[in-house]
């Protein structure tokens, strides 16, 4: 059940976000649901593979890479979505930002509801 709320917080946000953010296209809502159950299954499998490849430079940049690494993740996702595009590098940065922030604090919500 958190699985299908988790999907549905970021489809809205991604949704919410191209209506704000001009670099940001997506048609539908439904192409926000798709768009969001490919971004988990990126962050599944891909992600892990993309963090231990740039360990060193994550080390470097004191954990800043990752947020590169986040929007080459949403980028790809971007790519496998017909319907959902991002115009370049720069507008999938910040719309990978404010996704994590939102998700953050949905996850934590979540996760405090679940401990009471």
């Amino acid at each position: 059940m958190k699985f299908i709320l988790r999907i549905l917080v970021i489809a809205a946000v991604s949704y919410g976000l191209s209506r704000v953010l001009s670099g940001i296209h997506v048609n539908d809502f439904w192409t926000a649901i798709v768009f969001a159950v490919v971004l988990a299954i990126l962050n599944t499998f891909i992600k892990p593979l993309l963090i231990l490849l740039t360990l060193p430079v994550t080390i470097l940049t004191l954990g800043l890479f990752l947020f590169v690494i986040n929007t080459i993740i949403v980028l790809l996702a971007s790519k496998f979505v017909n319907g959902f595009t991002i115009e370049n590098f720069w507008w999938g940065l910040l719309f990978s930002l404010i996704l994590s922030l939102v998700t953050s604090f949905v996850n934590r919500e979540l996760d405090r509801d679940r401990s009471l």
